[in-house]
């Protein structure tokens, strides 16, 4: 790994004033000696994310030695906070990881260059315009989606094949679901799966699969406190049943595989997207597979692909064409394809996707099948979220919290987040 490359961020102007003198981090937009114009990049992940990603950058690098990249990553929830100080201190990174959930936060907030003015740089004729389309906020593309994902049930192979319990079919609704995960309790002496009632994700998933949706055209919330609180009835009901994981070990979730029960070896399965789950390998020794997530009892499915992540650039950056660049070279280059494989999910450039996909091997491959066992019985993306479901994630956990710990209702704590999430769309 390169040694020039840091793995945080100055958080003060005195910091920076200093770093800059040790040659050891750069403000956005500064260069260095010889006059190397040096950008900052963070992302969240895994090690072998991160791995590949300094593979990447070296290349880069030695396509673009005038161009020096400093990189930054963490778990997600870590990396959500850190990247949120950073942004209202004026001190956003010149290349950022988003997420689908952040894109309305910081477009509006003005803390991302508005794409368009460097086309000559930055290309997109070979992203699909819907998916492209997902990085626009009020016709203004704000950010560029760098991979297609969906969510998925990871497990455990060898544990659960040695149960003894049916591996799980190409689609399941999500009774069907619990009571495989009760087999699988019953079978093992362990919770079946990581407990969804504290997912945001896995609630949508179950909304969709009910017709409904997070969120309105308009903004506003696509459900009831009553959707809420039958879906944390039905996950409160499964812990109580010890069929899905304790709220001790549900409250350590932060992001990373590596404290999810599953990864810890205290589940046998966990719902996560499809490219992180390869975080699970090193973690798990029994091997790991990918099974969809549960549709609603009559078929409806809430699962969709995404974006599983996008790229945007600073708009205070000094040198925003370099950082398009950078961004041009994550999503187009096909030697970069190679090195990064489905670490982020499949490519997003259609004739990269074409010419990788026959190479890719190992989990990269798995993802790779996974999506096409999908396509065509998916539901439509929505719309991206609006800014204030960036803050409703931890609000929905907190909340969820309280059921877990049995110090709420499920209609208590779906009452108080309702309430609570109305007003933070108002805001």
């Amino acid at each position: 790994m390169p040694g020039h490359r840091t793995k945080g961020f100055c958080a003060s102007a005195a910091a920076l004033a200093l770093c800059a003198m040790l040659a050891g981090c750069t403000g956005s937009g500064e260069s260095v000696g010889g006059g190397k114009v040096v950008l900052r990049y963070t992302w969240w992940g895994n090690p072998d994310r991160a791995e590949r990603t300094e593979q990447a950058l070296a290349l880069f690098e030695k396509q673009h030695p005038d161009i020096q990249v400093q990189t930054s990553f963490s778990a997600y929830d870590a990396y959500k906070q850190k990247l949120a100080t950073q942004a209202a201190g004026g001190d956003a990174p010149d290349v950022m990881q988003l997420d689908y959930r952040q894109i309305d936060q910081y477009a509006s907030g003005g803390v991302l260059l508005d794409l368009g003015e460097q086309k000559a740089v930055l290309r997109t004729g070979g992203i699909d315009a819907g998916l492209l389309a997902t990085g626009r906020l009020d016709g203004t593309q704000y950010a560029v989606p760098q991979g297609r994902g969906t969510e998925t049930i990871a497990y455990d192979v060898e544990a659960w094949k040695a149960t003894g319990v049916p591996l799980p079919d190409r689609s399941w609704t999500w009774s069907e679901w619990a009571d495989t995960m009760r087999a699988l309790a019953e079978r093992t002496g362990k919770p079946g799966a990581t407990d969804p009632g504290q997912s945001e994700d896995c609630f949508e998933v179950w909304l969709r699969g009910r017709g409904k949706s997070l969120y309105t055209e308009d903004g506003g919330l696509g459900f009831t406190a009553g959707d809420l609180t039958r879906w944390w009835t039905f996950t409160d009901e499964l812990r109580r049943e010890g069929v899905v994981s304790p709220a001790e070990q549900t409250t350590q979730l932060d992001g990373s595989v590596e404290n999810t029960p599953l990864g810890r070896g205290e589940s046998l399965t966990d719902a996560n997207w499809d490219a992180p789950a390869s975080g699970y390998l090193a973690l798990v020794p029994g091997g790991i597979a990918l099974a969809p997530m549960p549709s609603g009892e009559d078929g409806t499915p809430g699962q969709y692909f995404k974006p599983s992540m996008f790229l945007g650039v600073g708009a205070a950056t000094g040198h925003p064409e370099e950082a398009a660049r950078l961004v041009d070279f994550l999503i187009n280059d096909e030697q970069a394809a190679k090195i990064l494989g489905a670490t982020r999910g499949i490519p997003v450039n259609d004739s990269v996707r074409k010419e990788i996909e026959p190479q890719l091997t190992d989990f990269d491959e798995t993802v790779a099948v996974y999506q096409a066992s999908l396509e065509g019985t998916l539901g439509t993306p929505p719309q991206a979220p609006p800014s204030g479901d960036n803050a409703l994630q931890t609000t929905f956990q907190r909340d969820y919290d309280q059921v877990s710990y049995e110090r709420m209702s499920p209609r208590e704590a779906a009452e108080n987040y309702v309430t609570e999430a109305k007003a933070e769309l108002r805001s």
